[in-house]
Formats: C-alpha cells, sequence, structure tokens
C-alpha cells in the first residue's frame, strides 16, 4: 500500500506582512513551521504503516526553504519526500493550489491513499483536500475521525459531519482529510533527525507537469481575487486610576459610558 500525505509550511506567527498588490503573505519574512493540523495526518498515515503495512510519502508546495517540513516529517518516520516548486505556483489560491498538487500526484503515479490534514492555519478554508480528491476523480472522505478498519481494496471511516457523525466504507484510491486528535502525533526524533539529515528529496517543477498551460497555476489559475487584505492594527493603551474604590468606580462608570456614547 501507498500513501501519500500532503503537508504545509505555514507562518509560525500572527504577525505577518501582506504584499498590498497581490493580497499574498509574505512568508519569506517570518518564522515558519509545519501546519499543524498535518501533523495529525502524518502520525495517521503512521499508524496505517504499522498496522497494516504501507509505503509513506510526504509531498509539500512552496519555495525551496518549505524542504524544512519534509525533513521534519522524516524525522517522525515518513520514508520519502517530494517538494513541488516553481515560480509560476506562487499566489495560488485554493482551486490552483489544488490543481497544482493533483498534476504532482499525477506525475508521480497515483498512490493507494492520499491524507490531508483537515486545513491549514494561513488559510483555514478546509478546501484543498475536498478539491484535490475531485480533481483526482476520486472518492474523499472529509473530517475523519476515526479509521474504524482497512482491508486490501477499502477502508472504513467514521466523519464528523457537524450534527452528527457518519461511517462509510471507501474504495481505494481514495483520499481523507483528519479532524486533530484523531491520533496524538509522536514528537520528532532526534537520532531518526541526524540519520536523515541529508536524505534525498525529490524536486518538482512546472516542467514536469502533465498540463504545460501555464494559466492554470499560481496567481494565473486563481478565480479567487482579493480586492483588499491588511493585517490588524494591534493598538493598546494602558491607564492606572488611584484613588479610593469608590472614586474609582465612578471614575470608571464615567469613562465607560463616554466610550459607550463614542
Amino acid at each position: 500500500m501507498k500513501i501519500l500525505i500532503c503537508i504545509k509550511q505555514v507562518p509560525g506567527t500572527t504577525q505577518v506582512d501582506i504584499d498590498e498588490k497581490t493580497g499574498v503573505l509574505k512568508r519569506s519574512a517570518v518564522a515558519a513551521k509545519m501546519n499543524p493540523y498535518d501533523l495529525f495526518a502524518i502520525e495517521t498515515a503512521l499508524q496505517i504503516q504499522v498496522n497494516y503495512g504501507a509505503e509513506t510519502t510526504a509531498l509539500t508546495m512552496g519555495p525551496v526553504y518549505s524542504e524544512a517540513v519534509l525533513r521534519e516529517a522524516f524525522s517522525m518516520g515518513i520514508e520519502h519526500g517530494v517538494l513541488l516548486t516553481d515560480r509560476i505556483f506562487g499566489g495560488a489560491d485554493c482551486l490552483a493550489t489544488s490543481y497544482a498538487l493533483s498534476q504532482a500526484v499525477k506525475s508521480l503515479g497515483m498512490p493507494d491513499l492520499l491524507i490531508c490534514g483537515k486545513q491549514t492555519t494561513d488559510g483555514d478554508t478546509a478546501q484543498v483536500g475536498a478539491e484535490l480528491a475531485e480533481l483526482l476523480d476520486i472518492p474523499h472522505a472529509t473530517n475523519v475521525l476515526e479509521i474504524v478498519d482497512l482491508s486490501e481494496n477499502s477502508m472504513i471511516v467514521k466523519s464528523d459531519l457537524g450534527n452528527f457523525t457518519q461511517t462509510m466504507e471507501i474504495n481505494f484510491p481514495c483520499l481523507i482529510t483528519v479532524e486533530k486528535d484523531i491520533y496524538e502525533p509522536r514528537l520528532p526524533s532526534y537520532k531518526r533527525k541526524i540519520s536523515t539529515k541529508d536524505k534525498p528529496i525529490q524536486i518538482l517543477t512546472f516542467a514536469d507537469m502533465p498540463d504545460q498551460d501555464k494559466n492554470h497555476y499560481g496567481l494565473s489559475g486563481s478565480p479567487t481575487r482579493v480586492v483588499r487584505i491588511f493585517p490588524p492594527v494591534h493598538e493598546k493603551e494602558n491607564e492606572v486610576l488611584q484613588g479610593l474604590p469608590d472614586e474609582i468606580a465612578e471614575i470608571l462608570m464615567m469613562k465607560l459610558t463616554r466610550l459607550k456614547m463614542t
């Protein structure tokens, strides 16, 4: 069985800069980390590997420095890593990202199972997993809480559908997006980190994509247009009130009343 896990590097802080012309995050200017939801996807793959046997590969799309999340995946136990990187892919929205990933999957060869985290913390759309499955024309289940059983040709999963849960059987090849806490992610192994520090990572670029139409990728392939985006302004004023309790209470009441009126 072959499992492909889609992971992503996201900003490690909420203090990010925005390109006002394109509406795109300036990712190179901030510290980065693996998307927290992807840790659950990795752990799910590793649990399947232990219990049923599988070959695991992590795929990420981003600049060259995004290989750091693949190294982290290696240190957790993932066997192979693929970096999809090209300036043509830059500025992609959910659809263009899903399309580029689908082309990468076709280039690599269809795995039996694709696993994604529920969503990313930089976009929070929870759309890429489902869109990727649709573009690959394979069945999928989102918000998976539990893997009930897994056989040679299919798997049974339990999904959170909001007001109720649904247990379903889906045939391979298929895609699932997993909820947090489906499994507790293991900590990266320092010994494995050292032993895999020179492990080769496969690089895919636009030249490797089956579809060579540049208009399907990056900003050109993104139907979403951001009219205006800007980081919130953090303003904080501190004022110390002194005096007797009754006096402070009266001053505070006057201030609150004035603020409410404005």
